[in-house]
């Protein structure tokens, strides 16, 4: 079940990352979700899974229910962050700051509980074996990412190989 919140989080989380990314970026526009991005990512789940016309029907309401609340929170948040870079200065006020703080701790919290809600009203909808294939593709990915990070370790390993071998090689020879 845990792992396929992450999956979901893979499709919802057109919503998620733009709630943390929103909420963390003091100058960046309010950015509305897309709903022309949503609908392809459905389909494409639904082509992956094998989803029902009614399951993407499901989904899509679900999406249209929840959407609207985490949009209004990202708005808030953002707002509550530009004023928490306005109290930034020398002479700042902590009690303010701190207040300030709190209010986007509370939106955040607010957006993660919805986004999570989002992610297990999706979850619902899908069969036993959805949610299994979902995981599989996970634990796919997951490898795919682990490789990747290995291949760049080595990357980073042989260029700074080269790079020593290069001083190294450039360095006078001491005098005897």
């Amino acid at each position: 079940m845990k792992s396929t919140l992450h999956i979901l989080s893979i499709l919802a989380l057109s919503l998620g990352m733009a709630v943390h990314s929103l909420a963390q970026a003091p100058a960046a526009p309010a950015a509305p979700a897309a709903p022309a991005q949503q609908p392809d990512q459905i389909s494409r789940l639904a082509e992956m899974i094998g989803l029902s016309e009614a399951q993407v029907k499901q989904i899509r309401a679900i999406l249209a229910e929840i959407e609207p609340e985490i949009e209004e929170l990202q708005i808030k948040a953002q707002a509550v962050q530009t004023e928490l870079v306005e109290l930034a200065g020398p002479d700042f006020d902590e009690t303010a700051i701190r207040a300030k703080a709190g209010e986007l701790g509370n939106l955040e919290g607010q957006m993660t509980a919805a986004s999570i809600i989002l992610q297990s009203k999706i979850d619902a909808v899908f069969t036993v074996e959805q949610r299994e294939q979902l995981e599989e593709m996970q634990r796919q990915q997951q490898q795919m990412q682990q490789q990747m990070q290995q291949m760049q370790m080595q990357q980073q390993m042989q260029q700074m190989q080269q790079m020593q071998q290069q001083q190294s090689g450039a360095a006078p020879a001491p005098a005897e």
